[in-house]
């Protein structure tokens, strides 16, 4: 199945690339909370938790509109006693969203024991990280006139860095990095319901390909960055210029380039190759990022191309042209 868009298990495997991340999805390592062997009840659960500022409550919102049962700010103690009764009781929803974050001074305490314990019951918990660059939280403080939650009456940024800290351990056993830098409410929201209200299983690979543009910045989320600076620009063919890579003539102009050809060969069979590795590994999400210089003409062609050869696929492809709007 592809979905176009424009911009399991608290034990699997740690990324390589930065963790200051991500368009934004990131699989974990290994952590220290480990789960038996039992079968997974109905009930599948997100935790949304990350730094103050980062966008829980907008994400909240997203899951709320795609069916979700959202409760804000729940105590970490009454988790175990909520599930139960999501399990027990039939009219209780089966798919459930809630955030927690370092508002409750008891979370940083208990929330190892108490998803361990949820993970030994047979509930399937995942934890969302989210997470931004410190400029961009200092900002978005600034935007709203809050104050820091750690820090109410000194300085924000501060109050960031004792945050970050306190949250380090929780960020290493998350099953997903989430950092919104670069998304605005409305591409955020957009990205979490396509995400997932499209998903069959919370455990189901989806594969997010993106384009941008390498003058706005490489995306902090990609786990595969392939730079198709070295094509043939059309940019530079009046008849093209004010077209994108979603329009028919410039795909054209593109694919049919010697280059290109070469290049797909290879990237089409690195893909092959690294997708069923990735997912054989328990890996839900990856991100393959295309970059051009500005993000319009060849990444975003190159995107629209390699997303065919997933149609049909069991994974789930997302599609996002970050720039395509920047260059317009």
């Amino acid at each position: 199945m592809v979905r176009a868009e424009t911009h399991s298990a608290l034990h699997k495997e740690r990324e390589v690339t930065d963790k200051s991340l991500q368009a934004p999805f990131q699989k974990n390592e290994p952590g220290v909370i480990s789960a038996p062997d039992d079968p997974v009840k109905l009930v599948q659960t997100v935790v949304i938790t990350g730094m103050s500022g980062s966008g829980k409550s907008t994400v909240l919102k997203a899951f709320e509109d795609i069916g979700y049962y959202c409760v804000d700010n729940l105590p970490i103690a009454l988790l175990p006693e909520f599930l139960s009764l999501t399990e027990n009781v039939s009219t209780m929803p089966t798919r459930v969203a809630l955030v927690m974050d370092v508002r409750e001074e008891s979370f940083l305490d208990q929330y190892q024991s108490i998803f361990t314990q949820i993970k030994e019951e047979g509930f399937h918990l995942e934890i969302l990280f989210l997470d931004a660059k410190d400029e961009v939280l200092v900002r978005r403080f600034s935007q709203t006139r809050r104050r820091h939650p750690l820090k109410p009456r000194g300085n924000v940024l501060e109050g960031i860095h004792v945050e970050r800290e306190h949250l380090m351990g929780l960020k290493e056993c998350a099953d997903k990095l989430f950092n919104t830098s670069d998304f605005n409410v409305h591409q955020l929201r957009q990205g979490i319901v396509r995400l997932y209200s499209s998903r069959k299983r919370l455990d189901q690979l989806v594969i997010h390909i993106l384009s941008f543009g390498f003058k706005y910045g490489v995306p902090a989320d990609a786990n595969l960055v392939l730079d198709v600076r070295f094509l043939p620009n059309p940019y530079f063919e009046p008849e093209l210029h004010p077209l994108s890579g979603c329009d028919q003539k410039v795909r054209t102009y593109v694919l049919e380039k010697e280059d290109t050809i070469e290049f797909l060969k290879h990237a089409e069979g690195l893909l092959k190759f690294l997708v069923p590795k990735y997912r054989n590994e328990g890996k839900s999400y990856l991100v393959i990022a295309v970059g051009c210089t500005g993000g319009r003409h060849r990444s975003v062609a190159i995107v629209e191309h390699l997303k065919e050869i997933f149609t049909g696929a069991d994974e789930e492809v997302i599609v996002t042209h970050r720039d395509l709007e920047l260059e317009g």
